[in-house]
C-alpha cells in the first residue's frame, strides 16, 4: 500500500507540472482560438534566459548572492518574455486578425522554430543548470502508519505546490477580472469584441505575456529538475494530451487532465510496464486521449461547438 501511495503521489506531482505547461496552450487558445505550437519553444527560451541571466548578473555586477541572482534573472527573463509577446503581436498576430484558424496555427509553428533557433543563438546550446534552491533531499511521510513511511521527493513537492498556486491564481484571473472576461470575449469572436471597444492588440499582448510567465515558471521548474537543454522544448509534447483531455478552453480541465495523465502514466508504468518491458509512460497519455476523443471530441471540460446552418 505504501508503494502504491508513493507512485500515486509522484504521479499527482508530475501531473501538476504537466498542467502548468498545458495552461500556456489553454491561455493562447482562449484568447485567439488557435492552438499554440510555440509553447514548448517558449518554455525553452524562458529557461535558457533564466539560466544564463543567473550566471551573468553575479559576473557583471560583482556579487555572490544566489537568491539575488535568481530574482534578477527571473525579472530579466520575464521582461524578455513580455518583449517577445509584444513582438509576436506587432509582427505576426496584428497582420492575421480575422484570418482562418489554420493560418494562425501555421504562424505559431513558424514562431516556434524561430524561437528555438534564436534562443540558442542568444544564450548558447550547451546544457545549463538552474538552481533556485529547491531542496532535493527526500522525506518520509506517514512513517507512523506504514512501515518505513512513504518516500516523497522534496523538490517535486515544492514544484507541485508552486504549480498549483499559479494554476489557482490564473483561474481566478480568468473568472473574476475584467481583463479575464475580455480575453474570453476575444476568444468567442474577434470582430464582436472589437465592435464593443475591446482592444484586440492589447489583449493579445497580455495573454502572450501571461503564457510567457507560465512558460518561465515551467521552464524554471523543469530546468531545475532536468537541466536546461534543447530537449526541454519537448516537455510541451507531454502536455498535449493534457490539453486535449481537459478541453482546449478549460483552465480547470488543464488541471484535472494533468492529474489524470500524470497518475495514469506512473501507475501504468509501474504495474503494467514492469510486466511487458516498460515504455508505457511514453505513450499512455496519447492512447488515453484517443479513446476519450472517440466518446467526447471536445474533451472532458471543453465547450461543445454547435454550428447552426
Amino acid at each position: 500500500m505504501a508503494f502504491f501511495l508513493e507512485t500515486l503521489i509522484g504521479g499527482l506531482m508530475t501531473g501538476m507540472l504537466y498542467s502548468l505547461v498545458a495552461l500556456g496552450f489553454v491561455l493562447i487558445f482562449k484568447a485567439s482560438g488557435v492552438f499554440n505550437f510555440a509553447q514548448g519553444a517558449m518554455v525553452l527560451l524562458a529557461a535558457l534566459a533564466m539560466a544564463r541571466f543567473a550566471e551573468w548578473f553575479p559576473e557583471r555586477l560583482g556579487f555572490d548572492n544566489k537568491v539575488l541572482a535568481n530574482l534578477l534573472a527571473f525579472a530579466a527573463a520575464m521582461v524578455l518574455m513580455v518583449a517577445v509577446a509584444w513582438l509576436i503581436e506587432r509582427l505576426v498576430l496584428s497582420k492575421l486578425v480575422n484570418q482562418e484558424g489554420v493560418t494562425l496555427l501555421m504562424a505559431t509553428l513558424g514562431i516556434a522554430y524561430f524561437m528555438d533557433g534564436a534562443g540558442q543563438t542568444l544564450f548558447g546550446s550547451d546544457i545549463y543548470k538552474i538552481d533556485v534552491g529547491l531542496p532535493k533531499d527526500p522525506i518520509f511521510l506517514l512513517d507512523t502508519v506504514f512501515q518505513g513511511g512513504i518516500l516523497v521527493n522534496k523538490e517535486d513537492l515544492y514544484a507541485a505546490a508552486i504549480a498549483a498556486s499559479l494554476v489557482v491564481l490564473l483561474s481566478m484571473f480568468f473568472q473574476y477580472t475584467a481583463t479575464g472576461r475580455a480575453l474570453r470575449a476575444v476568444a468567442d469572436d474577434h470582430q464582436a469584441a472589437q465592435s464593443i471597444g475591446i482592444p484586440l492588440n492589447r489583449i493579445w499582448v497580455i495573454v502572450w505575456s501571461v503564457a510567457g510567465f507560465t512558460a518561465l515558471v515551467a521552464g524554471m521548474i523543469w530546468g531545475s529538475k532536468l537541466g536546461v537543454q534543447f530537449s526541454l522544448s519537448l516537455v510541451a509534447l507531454k502536455a498535449l494530451p493534457v490539453v486535449i483531455l481537459g478541453g482546449l478552453t478549460s483552465v480547470p480541465g488543464a488541471i484535472i487532465g494533468g492529474l489524470i495523465i500524470g497518475v495514469g502514466e506512473k501507475l501504468s508504468e509501474v504495474y503494467i510496464g514492469s510486466q511487458i518491458g516498460g515504455g508505457i509512460e511514453i505513450w499512455f497519455g496519447y492512447v488515453l486521449v484517443l479513446f476519450v476523443l472517440l466518446v467526447r471530441p471536445q474533451g472532458l471540460f471543453g465547450e461543445k461547438i454547435i454550428d447552426r446552418v
